[in-house]
Formats: structure tokens, C-alpha cells, sequence
């Protein structure tokens, strides 16, 4: 039999691969094929935390493969000239993948599709990455939805999970000419600033399971009330990242929790609060695929009146965490170091940029797309979006976090700030989260010296939250006459 490509992408695993299953029913051999996409226009490269990622899950897959019987064929260049030069080596008859959602990757496999079908090469794909399709749960009206909880009850009610797709056994695969990993310009060099994120992290879909497991061995319990807790390490899934990658698929995670409620080791109430996390990376992917330029243009287009400010130096006393507010600047350590960042703190550092700082929000998204591991294109740019207000659903526009008191109540001990700010190590828990409003006495005491051991406030918090709300205030304003 001839034999079938599977064209991997963002679907890096072997169990419940829709595309990956289709091709060894098929029978006959399967060439197992990732390209390095060069001279697609309008496709956003990848930031480097995710390339290290992509190296390592790539690394993964292969080990996998290989354990099967099969092989990971990598190439460069573009996709369409890729697979007709593929067919064209091996006499395949057909190719299957998993659907992407951003408007160059639409395009281009949509343009793929009936190129191959006009070539009489069979050309299928699949959802593998979300738990419907965009288009799939409408409004009452036929639209979409632009609010969550809606969506989020509409979702609940509509899906049902299908069966699970096992990993396959055995793959038969083909002796193609492949390129070498190492050659590929995703590992960071000169310097290697990596280290931090391979102690955090094991990339790959045994690496996507293991976390898993862990996480509904227990912590699963406490979701509701921890899961606002950046000192616990138990507080989230951490399993963004190995989404993002399709090293693990929403489906294997929706069955995973309602199997351990329906066995009763899942309390019904945690599972409901973090299934409606995994809504929201629904929720976002259905924004962007209606709006496709979600992380550059504002969805709330009389955001375009926003007076936001240019402050390159602010810009950079943010990247750094070096704002002199601890939470805001243990967040943003986490992330330098660990490529990720807890979801609470995550939202309070987007407020400080777009609230105190008033910078536009896309230079914070454009940060965490090189950021973070986990960088994705739809939940990024909606997330980012709703803290600024520019967003669907989004926050209110008078809702400005309170650095202070967002670190004092969700790192009540100050576990997090103080390991990821030691110079702060020995300040009382009463001044850890404002070391600027302690006696001189208590910083001299903890070793603290404004200014030369830990930075000072770069903005004053009320200052900062009048300027911001004077901003939104005039932009509504200017609506309101336009």
C-alpha cells in the first residue's frame, strides 16, 4: 500500500491524534512529518521560549515514534512545496493533519487541501486540538459568543467527549531523507539562557501526562480556593504549556476529571471551577477565530482613541522586574527564569502595564509571546485584551489592581515574593509587599536599600490609577462625541 503522511503541528503526541489514528487505520506504511514553515506570509514566528519547547517536544515525539516502529521526518521550507516533494519521493497517497485556527495557517491548508485533492492525493483533517470546533456552539441569534459565562454553559451543555483514540502500537514506517534536529535554530545559544526552564519543565507527552496525574492525584481538590495562590507550587496544573503543543489534547483532560468525579476521588465542585479554565482556551479560540488580528488590533475598536503612553524605560523596569512593587516583580522574574507565570499574577502584572503604566497592551502580549513557554496565540492575545478592557467580556476599565494589596492577600506569607525577590528576603511580612512604606529602621534591619539593593516604586500607585482611569474616562468621552 502506498503510504500516508500524518503533518504534525501543534498536535505533538501519539494517544488521541485524530489525524495520526485515521493514518494507521489506513493501513500501509506512515511517514511522520513536522516542517519548519519558511515563505508563509503572516505567520508569527515563534518567541524563544517556545522554540526551546518545540526543540524538546520534537525530541520527545521522536522517542515516542521510534518506540513504535516509526520515525519523525523534519523538513524546511514551505508546507505545500514540502508534502508535493514528499508524494512525490514516496508515492503517497495521502495526507492527513489537525486543524489550526489563525487566519495564514487557515489559509495555507485550506490552499494545501485542494491542491492535493486536485493532484488525487486524499487530503482529511481534524479537530485535535480543541473540544469543538469555533463554529460549532452558536448563539440563540446564529453569532458567536462574546461573554464566557454564557459560552461556558452552552459548552457544558453541548459537549460530550468522544471515545478515546489509544496510541498506536505499531508504525510502519519509511526511510526518508530527514533533516537533524540539532541543526535546527531552536535551542538558545550565545549564551544558553535555558537553564531555568529545563529544571522547571519535562517537555513531551509523557511529560504532558505525568503532570496529569499528579495534579488530580490531589491538588485537583483544592483548585478553588488555591488556585489564586502564586506560593504553591500545587496551586495550578502547569499544564498550559504541554497544551499549547498538543502534547496533551482537551478532550484527555475533560475525561480524565470526569472520570475521577464519576469515581468520587474529584470533588465535583473543584473539577466544575478548573474545566471552566480549560473553557476559556476554548473561549479564546473562538474569539480568535472570528477575529483574526485579536493580538494586534483592539476587539473593542474604540480602544483605538486610547491615549496610551511611550516610556521605553518603564517598558524596560517592567520586562526586568525592576518596578519596585514585589508582587509585580517576582512575576515577572518567574517568567524570565521559568518561561511561565501563575495565572493570578499574570493578570496583576498585565494591570500594572496598562493601569499604572499606561503602556498599550500589546507590548506586554508581544513580551509574553517570547516570554513564556506556553505562549498562545488566542488565549495570550484575549487575555491580554480583557485586563486592558479592550476585549470581549473583559474587565472593566475601572477595575485597576492594587499591587499592594493583590500581593498581601494572595501571597499572604510571601512565600512567592521572597523567592523570587531574596533582596527581600528578611522584610516583615507587614511591609514585604510595599518594602517603600517600611521605617528606614526595618529596611536597614532586612538588608533593604532603596534604590541600590531593591528598586523604588517607579510609579506611585494612586498617581498612577488616577492618570489611568482620567485615560479611560477621556477615551469613553470621545466615543460618546465621535
Amino acid at each position: 500500500m502506498p503510504p500516508s503522511i500524518v503533518w504534525f503541528r501543534e498536535d505533538l503526541r501519539l494517544a488521541d491524534n485524530p489525524a495520526l489514528a485515521a493514518a494507521v487505520a489506513a493501513g500501509g506504511p506512515v511517514i511522520c512529518l513536522f516542517v519548519r514553515e519558511t515563505g508563509v506570509e503572516g505567520v508569527r514566528p515563534l518567541g524563544g521560549a517556545s522554540n526551546w519547547w518545540l526543540d524538546k517536544s520534537l525530541q520527545s515525539l521522536d522517542r515516542s515514534l521510534s518506540g513504535a516502529g516509526g520515525r519523525l521526518v523534519l523538513r524546511t521550507g514551505h508546507p505545500k512545496a514540502v508534502l508535493f516533494d514528499l508524494i512525490r519521493e514516496t508515492g503517497a497517497k495521502s495526507v492527513v493533519w489537525n486543524r489550526r485556527y489563525g487566519e495564514p495557517e487557515k489559509h495555507t491548508d485550506a490552499d494545501i487541501k485542494a491542491a492535493l485533492k486536485d493532484a488525487g492525493v486524499l487530503a482529511q483533517s481534524f479537530n485535535g486540538r480543541l473540544l469543538m470546533e469555533p463554529w460549532e456552539l452558536k448563539t440563540g441569534s446564529g453569532g458567536y459568543y462574546r461573554v464566557f459565562t454564557p459560552f461556558w454553559r452552552a459548552l457544558q451543555a453541548a459537549y460530550v467527549a468522544p471515545p478515546a483514540l489509544d496510541a498506536p502500537k505499531r508504525i510502519e514506517g519509511v526511510d526518508v531523507e530527514s533533516e537533524r534536529l540539532a541543526d535546527w535554530p531552536l535551542h538558545p545559544s550565545a549564551p544558553d539562557w535555558s537553564a531555568g526552564l529545563r529544571a522547571a519543565w519535562t517537555p513531551g507527552e509523557a511529560g504532558a501526562k505525568a503532570r496529569l496525574l499528579r495534579f488530580l492525584e490531589g491538588p485537583v481538590n483544592q483548585y478553588a480556593e488555591d488556585r489564586n495562590r502564586p506560593d504553591l507550587d500545587t496551586s495550578s496544573s502547569q499544564l498550559s504549556p504541554h497544551l499549547r503543543f498538543g502534547e496533551i489534547g482537551p478532550a484527555q483532560i475533560w475525561r480524565a476529571v470526569k472520570a475521577g468525579v464519576a469515581a468520587g476521588r474529584i470533588d465535583e465542585r473543584p473539577a466544575h471551577v478548573f474545566l471552566s479554565e480549560i473553557a476559556w482556551r476554548e473561549f479564546s479560540n473562538v474569539l480568535l477565530s472570528f477575529n483574526q488580528q485579536l493580538a494586534r488590533k483592539n476587539y473593542n475598536s474604540n480602544f483605538d482613541r486610547m491615549p496610551w503612553r511611550q516610556d521605553t524605560a518603564a517598558l524596560t523596569a517592567w520586562q526586568r522586574g525592576e518596578t519596585g512593587y514585589p508582587v509585580v516583580d517576582a512575576g515577572m522574574r518567574q517568567l524570565w527564569h521559568t518561561g511561565w507565570m501563575h495565572n493570578r499574577v499574570r493578570m496583576i502584572v498585565a494591570s500594572f502595564l496598562t493601569k499604572h503604566l499606561l503602556l498599550p497592551w500589546q507590548a506586554g502580549e508581544d513580551w509574553f509571546w517570547d516570554t513564556l513557554v506556553d505562549a498562545d496565540p488566542a488565549i495570550n492575545a484575549a487575555s491580554w485584551q480583557w485586563t486592558a478592557g479592550s476585549g470581549a467580556d473583559a474587565a472593566p476599565y475601572f477595575r485597576v489592581f492594587n499591587p499592594i494589596t493583590q500581593g498581601s492577600k494572595f501571597d499572604e506569607t510571601g512565600g512567592y515574593v521572597r523567592r523570587w525577590c531574596p533582596e527581600l528576603a528578611k522584610m516583615p511580612d507587614k511591609f514585604l509587599h510595599a518594602p517603600f512604606e517600611a521605617p528606614e529602621s526595618v529596611r536597614s534591619k532586612a538588608g533593604v536599600i532603596l534604590g541600590r539593593t531593591y528598586p523604588e516604586p517607579i510609579v506611585e500607585h494612586s498617581a498612577a490609577r488616577e492618570r489611568a482611569l482620567d485615560a479611560y474616562k477621556q477615551t469613553k468621552e470621545e466615543q460618546g462625541a465621535a
